[in-house]
Order: structure tokens, then C-alpha cells, then sequence
């Protein structure tokens, strides 16, 4: 093989080696955009996760937990007009749901559906009723003793008031400490996220640790 040959396949041989380098890089590129493409659906459509900021739905969820919301659950939604174009069932009594706030929708509230559209929502020195009879809540926590009147806020007096269509009442489980349907009224139901069904993580700052036991607890 002369000089002139040997440089040839020299250049052939490193041409092979940077298309190879090409293809790898591409099909690299690829995955990475398909992956990408993939959780940008599973977020908009299935599931996803959010944190627990406040304590208002102690004990059920503490202030550190790391929640999975179905976001289908209640039918397939576009994104950004939050229109449902595939609906599958409404939320019920007794679902915990991440929704939009109403008084600022760029913020996310999680609360326990206590009324949907029809229900008539009354609470009595603490107590709730609704349709005229008195809720069985296990979950619900009290720790403030004191009874505020009904004229200076309505925490503990409140309604009754009648859902209306396509929305929904909501409270938080620690009931002396939540900012919710009592005070800002209901959420349209185009306002729903999903439902909160597992928590994954959890994490006490206060601590500074993990609280294992809370990991994979399935929410009710």
C-alpha cells in the first residue's frame, strides 16, 4: 500500500468513527427528548407530586409530606384551559384534592371534599352536618377549645349554605386551623387538579429527618 492509499483509509476509517459518534449522540438526544416528552405527560395527565407546605390537614398530612396526585381520575383535562375534554367522574364526599386556589389560582390548596353540587353544608359548635345530619369524621381534629361566635368569623358556626352546580365545599382536616370553603366559599370543579392518593416521601424539618413510617401511606 503506497502513502496516497494509506492516507485514504486512514480518512475513511476516521470518517466511520465520527458518524458512529454521530448516531450515538443523536440516539442520546432522542431518548433524552423522549424522555422529557413522556414526564411532561405523565404531570400533565397522570400523576404528580406535591409538597405539604401548611399544617392545615393535620394529621392526615403533616407539613414535609411529599404526596402523588391522580390527575386523571377525574377525566382527562387540556392543559392550561384546564377544560375537560374526556370526563370520568366528579369528586365525592370524603376525597382529599389539590385544586387552585380561588382567591389566587397560582397557588395549589389541598382540602377534604365535605359538600358536592345539591349537599347543604351547616356547622354547628364545631361540628358538621350536611343535608341535616351530622358527619361521621374520623380524620377531623380540634385543638382549640375556645367556641368563636358566628358573628366574629365562621369557623366554628357556619351556613347552611347549598353547593351550587360544578362546585364543591371543602375543608381541611385540623379544623381550627384551616383556611378554607368557611371562609372564601366553594371551588368550581374546573379549579380540581386531581385526587392525593399515596404519600412517597416525607421529611420533618423540624427533626432534620426522614419519617419512614408516613412512606407509602395511602391516603383515605
Amino acid at each position: 500500500m503506497n502513502k496516497a492509499e494509506s492516507l485514504k483509509t486512514k480518512n475513511l476509517a476516521e470518517k466511520k468513527v465520527q458518524t458512529k459518534k454521530k448516531g450515538a449522540l443523536r440516539e442520546n438526544i432522542e431518548a433524552i427528548a423522549i424522555a422529557i416528552v413522556l414526564a411532561l405527560f405523565i404531570r400533565t395527565f397522570v400523576v404528580q407530586a406535591f409538597k405539604i407546605p401548611s399544617g392545615s390537614m393535620k394529621d392526615t398530612l403533616l407539613i414535609g409530606d411529599h404526596i402523588l396526585v391522580n390527575k386523571f381520575i377525574y377525566g382527562i383535562r387540556l392543559p392550561f384551559s384546564n377544560a375537560t375534554i374526556i370526563p370520568v367522574k366528579n369528586p365525592k364526599r370524603g376525597d382529599i384534592i389539590v385544586f387552585k386556589f380561588p382567591e389566587d389560582p397560582s397557588k395549589d390548596f389541598i382540602k377534604r371534599v365535605i359538600g358536592v353540587a345539591g349537599d347543604v353544608v351547616e356547622v354547628r359548635q364545631k361540628k358538621v352536618y350536611v343535608n341535616h345530619k351530622a358527619l361521621k369524621e374520623p380524620y377531623a381534629k380540634h385543638t382549640d377549645p375556645n367556641m368563636i361566635p358566628a358573628w366574629a368569623q365562621p369557623r366554628d358556626t357556619f351556613g347552611p349554605v347549598t353547593v351550587p352546580k360544578n362546585s364543591l365545599f371543602v375543608m381541611g382536616d385540623n379544623r381550627d386551623h384551616s383556611y378554607d370553603s368557611r371562609f372564601w366559599g366553594f371551588v368550581r370543579l374546573r379549579a380540581v387538579k386531581g385526587k392525593a392518593f399515596i404519600i412517597y416521601w416525607s421529611w420533618n424539618k423540624n427533626k432534620f429527618g426522614v419519617r419512614w413510617n408516613r412512606m407509602g401511606m395511602v391516603l383515605h
